[in-house]
């Protein structure tokens, strides 16, 4: 079965730029799990949700339908990764304590997802999935980035994106769901750290494919008057919208 990708071929920018979640998140996560055992990262990516659960979780498996994703993961002890697609991971039924999904359940096959989640997971255990829409900077940066977003390489964005804009709240999740803290992601980034990030976009990488030509050129001279010094640190901040469900 094909897979969208979106990503393989910025995978080493990926692994850079992307963002760290906030350890409280796998903490509240693996207090709802019913043990510790076995987590299953799902989409993993570079592996960034992965290794924070491998310092929670006695075991972490980490699949990916990419392998240049994978190739440049970053290594952890108790983090098995492999390649394999979310509908179809190879896990041992009803072993898995903890599912989670980050910024990926908008490409999967959803009905054929569900029915692998219910399969892996032992009695109570949970799926969470999350997802993250636009950084937050400063109001007059912010509004820069969001015309970026819709203007400049609005048209390039996959439809499936809309479910990420939404949190996912109009996806399918037939789980016994429950409520969640409200979760933020923060790093502290240069200039040159927010144009790369904003260069692993998908949208970002389809114009350049058909235009030849880097979109963020469009916006560097006003990014730089609003930040100042390039190489000064600003805090940057992603709103998670999370959804867990239990079995």
């Amino acid at each position: 079965m094909h897979f969208k990708d979106y990503f393989s071929k910025r995978s080493e920018d990926y692994a850079k730029y992307r963002p760290v979640y906030p350890k409280e998140l796998f903490k509240h996560l693996a207090s709802i799990a019913p043990s510790r055992e076995l987590a299953w990262d799902c989409a993993t990516g570079t592996g960034q949700a992965a290794c924070a659960l491998s310092q929670i979780f006695a075991r972490v498996v980490a699949t990916d339908a990419s392998s240049s994703q994978l190739e440049h993961a970053t290594e952890r002890d108790r983090v098995v990764y492999k390649v394999a697609r979310a509908e179809d991971s190879g896990l041992e039924s009803h072993s898995v304590d903890l599912i989670t999904v980050a910024q990926a359940l908008h490409w999967f096959d959803l009905e054929k997802f569900y029915a692998e989640v219910r399969r892996v997971l032992k009695t109570e255990g949970a799926l969470a999935v999350w997802s993250y829409n636009l950084i937050n900077v400063s109001p007059e940066i912010d509004e820069v980035i969001k015309r970026f977003y819709k203007e400049i390489v609005g048209p390039y964005w996959p439809p499936e994106r809309r479910l990420v804009e939404e949190g996912y709240n109009s996806v399918p999740f037939p789980f016994r769901e429950i409520e969640t803290p409200q979760f933020d992601m923060r790093a502290r980034w240069t200039l040159d750290d927010l144009l790369g990030y904003l260069r692993t976009w998908s949208a970002t990488q389809k114009f350049m494919e058909k235009n030849k030509v880097d979109p963020l050129l469009s916006i560097n001279d006003e990014l730089l008057a609003l930040w100042g010094e390039p190489e000064s640190e600003q805090q940057v901040r992603w709103p998670l919208r999370l959804r867990v469900g239990v079995v």
